[in-house]
């Protein structure tokens, strides 16, 4: 039926044998496995002919999600897509960039796979719009959705004339330390993504989804955990059950709350716990319990991420005409010969040899072109 890729029995077979057909010749798929953590840079359909791009992408989105039906909304053209995928253990967080649709989930569906997840969805690039179990989330544009794979849903990506851009987490629901009754009250509704833990879980996803691949597998074991706790969190605060959850997982929430704020407010020079424990309306003594149990200090976290902005600093070819000086200002450090002491005790080398080093690593072409300006 032209502008459904349907997943039959005998393609999803095949689809859990060995992926969509074509997914290692002709996408330009970069895969990696280790110790039962699979990461993807990048997965996409954009090499195939238009006419097997949904059908393609149908097979991709039901083995990595779950089986349904996908349309597109323009049925006369292709439908050029791109995915990466990352599994954290028994989370999973996924980003799919694709053009308008419409997708369902039936209960013939759920038979065949019930994988027992619950689905966040952060959408960004065109709303996006989910209806299940007699709630309709209207359309979600910079805010999430959840839903509940073991239950029917459908949705929409309406055609506004591009793509839309989404992060899903996926996630077991027996390890949401929430009740179920409860969490059903919140799918198919909006959830914000621009306040509380909202916004930081949001950040959280983005963050994961450029620098995952980069990390080494216990890690990624360790920001699965982390996935959850936020996730717990966030949808508790919607929920106004902040109380019901595990004691564990509010440290964590707390923890990403101050981590956030600490990141927001690195270019003030007086940032100290005081103040840092103040706005989150706990005591100085808490917030330093919280920072021991992971191994380094509240003036030690800020001073590593300070270092860190100045670094990255240091190293774009963009900022070269910004004074050393200036740059440490910029992420609080107000007397530049404490910052050189505390930079070269971190990096074993001084700023400025730092940015020498960087510019001359520069290609002769990028070096000129930079001269030029």
């Amino acid at each position: 039926m032209s502008g459904v890729g349907e997943v039959t029995e005998q393609g999803w077979a095949q689809c859990r044998r060995s992926g969509p057909p074509g997914l290692r010749a002709t996408t330009g798929s970069s895969e990696r496995r280790l110790r039962g953590v699979r990461m993807w840079q990048k997965v996409s359909n954009e090499e195939l002919p238009a006419e097997e791009q949904l059908p393609f992408w149908a097979e991709l989105v039901s083995r990595e999600l779950a089986p349904l039906t996908l349309s597109s909304a323009n049925p006369a053209g292709g439908f050029p897509a791109w995915a990466s995928v990352l599994d954290l253990g028994s989370v999973r967080v996924a980003a799919f960039n694709s053009p308008p649709a419409y997708l369902k989930r039936t209960w013939a569906d759920i038979r065949r796979s019930d994988p027992s997840t619950y689905q966040l969805t952060f959408v960004s690039g065109t709303p996006l719009w989910i209806s299940q179990r007699r709630q309709d989330s209207g359309l979600v544009l910079g805010d999430m959705v959840l839903f509940d794979l073991s239950h029917p849903f459908e949705g929409a990506v309406p055609d506004r004339g591009r793509h839309t851009q989404v992060l899903i987490m996926q996630l077991p629901r027996e390890e949401l330390p929430l009740r179920p009754d409860k969490v059903h009250q919140l799918l198919a509704q909006p959830l914000s993504a621009r306040t509380g833990m909202g916004a930081i879980l949001a950040r959280f996803l983005t963050t994961l989804d450029a620098y995952g691949p980069d990390c080494n597998p216990r890690d990624l074991s360790r920001l699965g955990a982390m996935a959850v706790d936020l996730a717990g969190a966030c949808l508790a605060q919607h929920l106004g059950a902040y109380d019901d959850l595990p004691a564990e997982t509010r440290q964590q929430a707390m923890l990403a709350r101050v981590n956030a704020f600490i990141d927001h407010n690195l270019d003030d020079p007086d940032l100290g716990p005081a103040d840092i424990a103040a706005h989150h309306h706990i005591s100085v003594r808490s917030l330093h319990t919280l920072f021991r149990q992971h191994g380094e200090t509240v003036a030690a976290s800020i001073r590593r991420r300070r270092l860190e902005r100045c670094h990255a600093d240091l190293t774009d070819p963009r900022l070269r005409r910004r004074s050393i000086s200036a740059i440490a200002a910029r992420w609080g450090f107000v007397r530049p010969a404490d910052f050189s002491r505390a930079f070269r005790a971190a990096y074993g080398v001084a700023p400025r040899e730092l940015r020498q080093a960087a510019l001359r690593s520069l290609p002769d072409t990028q070096r000129a072109a930079l001269s030029d300006k």
